[in-house]
């Protein structure tokens, strides 16, 4: 059955808590299907490492007992930041735009790494003339407004993707990812700031001061993860909160990108340590926080290949190895069907 909005029952962020609470959880029966299957494929246990992991995962979140990965879906969501105009990244924020533009005309990385695995891409526009406030000085979203966002975020599993890649654009966003660990983990803003787009020198220490100045500019208020969302996050972030969710409340596994994408991950987690346990971690990114962030929800990339793009483009890459593991699982021989001796 398609999932709806959340409706309004007070306070529009106890509609997501109320979300939260009632998400499924995984499928005992499908697990032991597929984990009998995995048993009794022409190899021997354990030999295919990761993919067994992978297939089993997805048959247990899919409650299939034969995983699909037929309609691989990558969402990438794109929005606008006034922390931009501190100079915290050296490309200007109209690049978003741009951008955005590059992915509609196919011409962008993750068109590319999309077809070469028969993907589908879907670009959310998140009001993107119309940035959310400079975070050191004021919330990026009221309650409503994000709370609206999140809800918009759950149409990316609409049209019935069996899983669903996240990608973001947005300049400023990786000091928005930074503010939004610091904010969940304490710490410094140095341990959980890095080089984005390619920030060096001047650049990256305004990038430091701007989540230094936020953290403190909201202080006390940084107690609950959906207050820290709506106060140091922005429009992308929200969204992809939303997506996560509807994903896990419609049984669809969800490859996480980078740092953007994981620190919205992060959110969820702390309401619940048990949110993210449909989600795969696409790659660990060269921003030198995000493998940092991974240790801390626990999860491990499927690949490392230096990658700090952002757009979905790592995510989407492991879709790849995704596709392989389910076609491994449902095409490979078995033992029963006769014909090959199993192991005494």
């Amino acid at each position: 059955m398609p999932m709806s909005a959340p409706t309004h029952t007070g306070l529009p962020f106890d509609d997501i808590r109320q979300l939260v609470s009632t998400m499924p959880g995984p499928d005992a029966a499908a697990r032991a299907m597929a984990e009998a299957r995995q048993s009794d494929l022409l190899k021997p246990p354990g030999a295919l490492g990761r993919l067994e992991e992978i297939a089993i995962h997805l048959a247990t979140w899919q409650a299939k007992g034969m995983p699909t990965a037929d309609r691989p879906m990558v969402a990438v969501f794109a929005a606008t930041h006034g922390i931009a105009e501190r100079g915290v990244s050296p490309y200007p924020g109209a690049v978003t735009k741009q951008m955005v533009a590059a992915f509609t005309d196919g011409k962008a990385a993750v068109n590319q790494i999309c077809a070469s695995f028969d993907a589908g891409l879907r670009v959310f526009d998140l009001a993107l003339d119309l940035p959310t406030p400079d975070i050191t000085q004021d919330a990026a979203l009221d309650e409503r407004a994000c709370a609206a966002t999140i809800a918009f975020g759950m149409q990316a599993i609409a049209g019935g993707a069996d899983v669903l890649a996240l990608g973001e654009m947005g300049i400023g966003n990786t000091t928005i990812a930074a503010a939004l660990c610091h904010a969940l983990y304490g710490g410094t803003p140095e341990e959980w700031v890095g080089a984005g787009t390619g920030a060096t020198g001047d650049i990256l220490d305004r990038k430091v001061a701007a989540v230094r100045e936020a953290i403190a500019f909201h202080g006390a208020a940084l107690s609950d993860p959906l207050e820290i969302l709506r106060r140091v996050g922005g429009r992308e972030v929200a969204a992809m909160v939303g997506a996560i969710l509807a994903a896990r409340i419609e049984r669809v596994p969800v490859v996480l990108d980078g740092y953007v994408v994981t620190a919205a991950a992060a959110v969820l987690h702390a309401m619940d340590p048990s949110a993210l346990d449909h989600c795969l971690a696409g790659h660990v990114s060269a921003e030198k926080a995000h493998a940092r962030l991974l240790e801390k929800l626990r999860l491990k990339p499927i690949l490392d290949l230096g990658m700090r793009l952002g757009e979905g483009s790592g995510a989407a890459l492991a879709l790849g190895v995704v596709k392989a593991a389910v076609a491994t699982h449902r095409g490979m021989g078995t033992f029963s069907d006769g014909g090959v001796s199993n192991k005494a």
